[in-house]
């Protein structure tokens, strides 16, 4: 009886709605993709749920009984608002801004730089840049995304799409007083070298030594630095040789303000886009794609 439950059931309520708009069930049925026969087999168990017919047969079409009549305008109105809402959070949806964390070295040094092009190839995407200079929460709270350069295990949290493999080597400026002296010699030259580090990566020159065949502890580190963004602009006003991720160096190379003797080497970590696992923002798929494409571009 219609008193036991306190809505119709959805699916076939849905199926009368389009049948008794659209006045046949073959349209109703190519409207939601399914069978002739499943808008039936719908209708057929409203009408038993209701205990009463909602169609007759008029000639070779169907005419909505009074009862039909009555819940045709209920669930026309119904469904009419939903569509309306539905699309009204879609159009809400995109237009507000993307949050992207990152922490700031890669927004000052290899974001930033890029955001022309970004807003060029992706016009829809309005973007606002948030910069991250302590850890990431597992939650990404008041973020929908986070750029970073990490390595596994990943928060449980965040749903992970790697973007590009991490690769470091050292570099210095052609001013750098230590440049001429390190021209064309191997990389053990740079044992004895004071060499600038940061902080926030302290197993970069020893990654680096490993890969390289050089002692980790004969290296000798100089001048500190928090950051790395500092690290970098360090070692462009010519202040000694830094450990860097090739990409953030990329646009620096290509205009002669440092050099990587030594070329790069692959690390352990990626260049990663994580989002919330609890909800999935259709816009980050197409972020995706564009950063893998730049970062490339970058280690090119």
């Amino acid at each position: 009886m219609p008193g036991t439950r306190d809505l119709p059931p959805l699916n076939a309520l849905r199926a009368f709605e389009a049948t008794s708009r659209l006045a046949s069930v073959t349209a109703a049925a190519k409207e939601l993709h399914v069978t002739h026969g499943a808008v039936s087999r719908q209708i057929r168990a409203l009408e038993g749920a209701l205990g009463q017919p909602l169609f007759v047969r008029q000639g070779r079409g169907l005419a909505l009984t009074a009862t039909g009549q009555q819940l045709r305008d209920s669930a026309g109105e119904a469904f009419a608002q939903l569509r309306d809402t539905w699309a009204r959070l879609g159009r809400a949806a995109s237009e507000r801004p993307l949050v992207l964390g990152c922490p700031g070295s890669l927004l000052a040094r290899w974001m930033i730089p890029r955001l022309e092009r970004l807003r060029r190839d992706l016009p829809e995407l309005r973007l606002h840049l948030s910069a991250q200079e302590s850890a990431f929460e597992p939650g990404l709270r008041g973020l929908d995304a986070a750029l970073l350069l990490a390595e596994p295990p990943w928060p449980g949290e965040w749903l992970v799409q790697e973007l590009a493999p991490e690769r470091i080597g050292p570099v210095l400026s052609p001013q750098c007083p230590a440049a001429a002296r390190l021209q064309g010699r191997p990389p053990e030259a740079l044992v004895g070298e004071p060499l600038l580090h940061t902080a926030s990566r302290p197993q970069a020159w020893p990654q680096w030594a490993h890969a390289a065949g050089v002692a980790p502890g004969a290296l000798r580190y100089g001048q500190g630095f928090e950051h790395l963004y500092y690290l970098l602009e360090a070692a462009v006003a010519g202040l000694g040789v830094a450990i860097a991720p090739q990409q953030l160096v990329a646009d620096d190379l290509a205009a002669g303000r440092l050099r990587a003797p030594w070329g790069f080497m692959d690390t352990p970590a990626s260049w990663v886009l994580a989002t919330p696992r609890r909800v999935h923002d259709g816009r980050t798929d197409a972020l995706a794609g564009w950063l893998r494409e730049a970062l490339d571009d970058s280690a090119g």
